[in-house]
């Protein structure tokens, strides 16, 4: 079975927008948008580590009371009770000459906003149009964590947006009804719904980017039966009290249509990343979280392999952009990558962690091998690009 992560590529017409009901019918294998593919290693220009009125001390902790309303279980009810602290997040990947669309979570009143890391990854720019208000905005990248899959951006323009109460995901039990509320196709307007149940805890998949050939190991997961679709990701996943429990992260896909009661969906438990948020929104980074202006090597990179079609060591570039650090050290379409800074490109997304390490500006040693098989070892600056 193969997992994919579900924003939502929007280069074609969508269909027309799924109205607020529980989703019934199937699930089929969509193509969806690049993560970690390497053409952007790290964005530059849209990150910063400013928080308007925002700041660890305003991201919430798991277990908030939502707003004494009662408890309610109907899909329809609930949803109308979440969708104003719901974001609908358009980006432009630039690079890649392509569009994206997913879901985020409003955190505080001035606009600091939870999502999944591969909304928004490869994005030259980032568009933000507030359910609750039904304005538009602009928005920062303040960090990302590409290991766990969770981004915190922070919105430019007015404050006072609706926010969200969290739930407690350490409190969930199998058999629990959820309701998955997101940007189904990536067409805006009502967020669509889609109710079931959770299935397990705990569970570990290895999600992959049909497009790039990249794929992430993620663990700790909540598996649900809701039907997450393209254009969900980054969209909360709710109890019967209109609490947020999880982030929609992933959903099965394959050459096969399934049937609605036998789809599988998987979300981050909100405790998780309710964690990792508070760590970017106070600057604090680490081997997986990255604070402020990301960088770039400017290249794009698949998992390379032998002439018997074998995995090999390594990172094979497809191409470079014109002009970028790669170009400029000579790197081209049919390199191999072997490592930077002596530690070794095994595959794409291990060149982007390395890299993710880097400010725009910094200095690595790349070696890496030609077409030809002459082997080389050149000092790179890097740029600033577009998130990982």
């Amino acid at each position: 079975m193969t997992w994919e992560y579900f924003e939502n590529q929007t280069a074609v017409t969508p269909p027309p927008r799924r109205r607020r009901a529980p989703v019934r019918g199937i699930i089929v294998a969509l193509v969806v948008l690049l993560m970690g593919t390497g053409i952007a290693i790290g964005t530059g220009a849209l990150a910063s580590t400013s928080v308007s009125g925002g700041g660890a001390s305003a991201v919430p902790g798991p277990g908030s009371p939502p707003s004494g309303a009662p408890r309610v279980a109907d899909a329809s009810t609930i949803a109308a009770r979440v969708d104003p602290g719901v974001v609908d997040i358009n980006t432009n990947l630039g690079y890649q000459n392509a569009r994206a669309a997913g879901t985020g979570i409003v955190l505080t009143p001035p606009g600091l906003v939870l999502t999944n890391n591969h909304v928004i990854a490869g994005a030259t720019t980032i568009a933000v149009t507030d359910v609750g208000n039904g304005r538009s905005y602009g928005a920062n990248v303040v960090g990302y964590d590409r290991a766990n899959d969770v981004a915190l951006l922070q919105l430019t323009g007015d404050a006072g947006l609706h926010t969200l109460a969290m739930g407690d995901s350490s409190a969930t039990r199998v058999g629990d009804s959820v309701v998955a509320i997101g940007n189904a196709g990536g067409v805006g307007g009502t967020p669509s719904v889609a109710q079931g149940t959770l299935s397990a805890i705990e569970q570990t998949i290895t999600a992959s980017d049909a497009v790039g050939g990249s794929s992430t190991r993620l663990t700790g997961l909540m598996e649900t039966s809701t039907n997450i679709q393209p254009g969900d990701s980054g969209g909360p996943l709710v109890n019967s009290d209109g609490q947020v429990i999880g982030i929609d992260a992933a959903a099965s896909a394959g050459p096969t249509v399934q049937a609605a009661d036998s789809t599988q969906g998987y979300a981050i438990p909100i405790n998780q990343a309710l964690t990792i948020a508070r760590q970017i929104a106070t600057g604090h980074a680490s081997s997986t979280i990255h604070i402020g202006p990301s960088a770039m090597l400017g290249l794009a990179s698949i998992p390379a392999v032998g002439l018997d079609g074998q995995p090999v060591a390594g990172t094979a570039v497809v191409g470079v952009i014109p002009g970028g650090p790669a170009d400029q050290a000579g790197l081209a379409a049919g390199a191999v990558i072997l490592s930077v800074d002596g530690h070794p490109t095994s595959s794409p997304s291990a060149l982007g962690d390395l890299i993710d390490q880097h400010r725009p500006g910094d200095s690595v040693r790349v070696t890496w091998v030609d077409a030809g098989g002459r082997t080389h070892d050149t000092t790179v600056r890097l740029v600033a690009g577009p998130p990982a």
